[in-house]
């Protein structure tokens, strides 16, 4: 198979990268460029613990080749910070005790940061459904969506 070449930023600085067609995002994000907080999972896009964000928007990256991110901009929890959710996201999620394992906590984190940027006073209904493509063994969902109702209202 014939490589390609792609470029794309990753959490504010420039990558370029000679990978297979068949090279699959998440797989890179881990093993090539040591990112860590895109999980392995289901590998089927159903827990949401590969969750990055592509160009502003939460996407699964266990379903997308790499070749996909041609261009893009790709943000992890690694790079997150400079949003401006992230951090009071993370205080509160870490006041509430709302993760035990932590295994979910980047991919919901950026699930609610994208929620956020787009509407910053969401309903508990809204927080629901921006979180529902993550799935949380430990503690449930209550102080998950308790935390993200909270970094809302600023307590």
């Amino acid at each position: 198979m014939k490589k390609h070449n792609i470029e794309f930023s990753l959490n504010g600085e420039k990558v370029a990268l000679e990978v297979e067609p068949s090279d699959v995002l998440l797989d890179v994000l881990r093993g090539r460029l040591g990112i860590k907080s895109p999980k392995v999972g289901c590998d089927r896009g159903d827990c949401g613990t590969c969750t990055i964000l592509m160009n502003g928007k939460t996407m699964r990256s266990c379903l997308a080749l790499a070749v996909e991110a041609d261009g893009a901009d790709l943000v992890t929890l690694e790079g997150a910070n400079s949003r401006k959710w992230t951090q009071k996201l993370q205080k509160k999620f870490h006041e509430k005790n709302a993760f035990q394992c932590g295994f979910c906590a980047p991919g919901i984190i950026l699930s609610a940061t994208e929620l956020l940027e787009k509407n910053s006073k969401p309903t508990a209904h809204d927080i629901k459904e921006a979180i529902a493509g993550n799935l949380c063994r430990c503690t449930g969902y209550e102080p998950i969506v308790a935390a993200i109702e909270e970094t809302v209202k600023g307590k």
